[in-house]
């Protein structure tokens, strides 16, 4: 088993892997919001979100079920060969017919903008060879990072040379699905070189079917609220709204790397502590510090990104973006349900093999979404959607919560969720009434970060300390700092 310190460097190769995911189409959003103009990005959003779809049932569950695979059998290297190669027989077979058949559908489909569709097929066909989860079951993070971040770099170089006004949006297509492609085939030569050859069988191949297409059906179902809200509003309202729409989402995606980077990495430890029967008392130790700091984190960004949402989107996107300043505000609910929920599925439910509770809770919000879609959309556009994702990502973590009141401490970590949102709404209350401070905008941003950072972290503190007596995260977060100092 890793090391603890092994732990701390693989949770920070998996922040900055995903915020690579997230965070360079961010840095390029400025530039191309302002560039192809808001029509434009709404349809490479529908294609995208279109193209997505393809994938999803391209790699079906392997993300999860791969990943929780490879980490019950990395200290065997046979049995991981076996099993990789076993997996990812599957995947290919699966890839590829998928592959098959877009081509020939977008060509007969009644569609605008052909061209754009169809070059998106680069991005459904990184699905046969993405083998990331193979990385992050071993806890191999720093490979996917480093090999990742260079050819995502490539492709920010790339739209800044190449995109030069409203005509290059397939240009601008083809480098983000032909980045997409080409990152997950860096990571081949380390898989080959490290993961022994074992012939698969047929039979071994079919076995693994089944568990994977349980885990798919959380995938699907997540994909309802993630993005068939773009597909239903391309559908129901404009191109322009599902720009609008889109690029809220992506800002309020940010603040959910940290908690995304750190359930990757504690899942595959989880899964292996599981699988060796480890005593109880440490995974729940591990799972109630990965809570509470999820709690703290996603308060924090919640409330202070809905602080500032207003003054930033006209700021960073342009003025015709003006419209995302109260769509931010509004999905900053769902920072904190995808936190509280996300930590309670990697750290428990998937490691512990409850697939069903899983798959449960998430078609639950997938039907609660497509639901209130349909009925707000028509009347709501933009803001309808934004109701529809609130309302399914509060179901999902409200069902995961109930089904396992009886496993885990759910009243405990409740208590603690509520404690941080009331901090993050007096916070909020501050920050918001900031925002005509007579400057330029960047530092009136600036200084609502710096005094409700502060006004934040103060109160969180004297409440794990001083109330819950509970100040493991504020000790480790002094040991990162370098200060000697400890809280008894």
């Amino acid at each position: 088993m890793a090391k603890k310190s092994d732990l701390k460097i693989n949770l920070i190769y998996s922040i900055v892997y995903q915020i690579l995911l997230i965070v360079i189409p961010f840095i390029t959003a400025p530039y191309v919001s302002r560039t192809l103009g808001a029509n434009n990005v709404g349809i490479f959003s529908t294609s995208n979100a279109f193209a997505h779809y393809f994938l999803l049932f391209a790699m079906l569950g392997v993300n999860n079920y791969g990943n929780r695979a490879v980490a019950r059998v990395r200290d065997n290297k046979q049995l991981l060969g076996k099993t990789f190669w076993e997996i990812f027989s599957f995947q290919f077979f699966t890839s590829i017919i998928i592959c098959i058949f877009y081509i020939p559908l977008v060509l007969i489909m009644d569609i605008d903008n052909r061209t754009i569709y169809l070059i998106q097929f680069l991005y459904v066909l990184s699905a046969a060879f993405d083998i990331n989860w193979c990385c992050f079951g071993l806890e191999k993070f720093k490979l996917s990072t480093t090999r990742s971040t260079i050819i995502r770099l490539l492709t920010v170089v790339a739209v800044f040379i190449f995109v030069r006004d409203k005509s290059d949006l397939p240009i601008y297509t083809a480098i983000i699905a032909g980045g997409s492609l080409v990152s997950v085939l860096v990571i081949w030569p380390f898989v080959i070189k490290n993961v022994p050859f074992v012939k698969p069988s047929l039979s071994n191949i079919v076995s693994h079917i089944k568990p994977n297409l349980v885990l798919f059906l959380p995938v699907i179902s997540i994909s309802i609220y993630n993005i068939m809200d773009k597909l239903m509003l391309g559908k129901m309202s404009t191109e322009a709204e599902v720009g609008f729409y889109t690029y809220s989402e992506n800002v309020v995606q940010i603040p959910s790397t940290l908690i995304v980077a750190l359930n990757n990495v504690i899942m595959p430890r989880m899964s292996n502590l599981f699988a060796k029967n480890t005593d109880s008392k440490i995974t729940a130790g591990i799972m109630d510090s990965v809570m509470m700091f999820a709690m703290l984190i996603s308060s924090a960004m919640a409330f202070g990104l809905a602080g500032v949402a207003k003054i930033f989107a006209p700021w960073f996107y342009g003025n015709d973006f003006s419209r995302c300043g109260p769509f931010i505000m509004f999905l900053c609910p769902i920072i904190i349900f995808k936190a509280w929920a996300g930590v309670l599925r990697t750290q428990y439910l998937i490691p512990k093999g409850k697939d069903k509770l899983y798959v449960t809770s998430l078609i639950i919000g997938a039907v609660v979404n497509l639901i209130v879609n349909l009925i707000l959309i028509p009347r709501l556009e933009g803001i309808g959607a934004i109701i529809g994702t609130i309302a399914a990502e509060f179901s999902v973590a409200f069902v995961q919560f109930a089904l396992v009141r009886n496993e885990v401490p759910i009243m405990k970590y409740i208590r603690n969720g509520i404690a941080f949102c009331i901090i993050g709404t007096f916070m909020f209350v501050i920050v918001y009434s900031m925002r005509n401070i007579p400057l330029a905008v960047p530092l009136v941003i600036l200084i609502q970060v710096i005094i409700g950072g502060t006004i934040y972290m103060s109160a969180s503190v004297f409440y794990m300390v001083k109330i819950k007596k509970n100040p493991i995260l504020v000790n480790e977060g002094l040991k990162m700092l370098h200060i000697k100092y400890r809280f008894k």
